[in-house]
């Protein structure tokens, strides 16, 4: 796995074990509701990670575009799904995401060359 992919994942799971160590009941909740959003329903998880990508550039959450990236690749997201999902993307949220898309490409391809 490449470094950014492992750091960002290490850094993202011990700070969720520390956040819901403190064991607030408002902040589990939400925690269990962004979880079963995005399982499968009526729409497939592949989707929902598309929709969950794109509202995550349009409000400018690095993490969130990594932690979607990441399971969207997991999921079969191909380069151009990705692209055209992002394309969406800096549609709705302007220039101002172009950064953000930046960062997005650089991720996916860590993602892709994570075996190399």
């Amino acid at each position: 796995m490449s470094q950014k992919i492992e750091e960002f994942n290490e850094y993202r799971t011990r700070m969720n074990d520390m956040i819901l160590g403190d064991n607030n009941k408002i902040v589990k909740r939400i925690f269990n509701l962004d979880t079963n959003a995005f399982t499968a329903g009526a729409l497939d998880i592949k989707t929902k990670e598309l929709l969950g990508l794109v509202a995550s550039t349009v409000l400018r959450c690095d993490d969130c575009i990594k932690y979607h990236l990441e399971t969207a690749y997991k999921e079969g997201v191909t380069r151009e799904e990705m692209m055209e999902t992002m394309s969406i993307a800096t549609l709705v949220g302007g220039t101002i995401v172009i950064p953000h898309l930046r960062k997005a490409r650089e991720f996916w391809h860590e993602l892709e060359t994570q075996n190399d």
